[in-house]
């Protein structure tokens, strides 16, 4: 998998989990889904990190995501 993919499906997987997050708590349930979300996108975000040459720093995020989505979207 392209570092670059998994790294903007991380970050999209990790967005979209909080407000489950937030659901489950104010329902006062355990967010065992959400939680299992975070660990899914967390992990994309390290397996991103580590196989990338170089890393990633946080100016180089947008940039990424741009080129994934236009790669991606027709």
């Amino acid at each position: 998998m392209d570092p670059d993919l998994a790294l903007t499906l991380g970050i999209v997987i990790a967005a979209f989990s909080i407000p489950s997050i937030l659901s489950a708590l104010a329902d006062s349930r355990a967010p065992r889904a959400s939680a299992l979300t975070v660990l899914i996108g967390g992990g994309l975000i390290l397996y991103a990190m580590q196989t990338s040459p170089g890393g990633y720093t946080l100016d180089q995020v947008p940039d990424v995501f741009a080129r994934v989505v236009g790669q991606y979207m027709p």
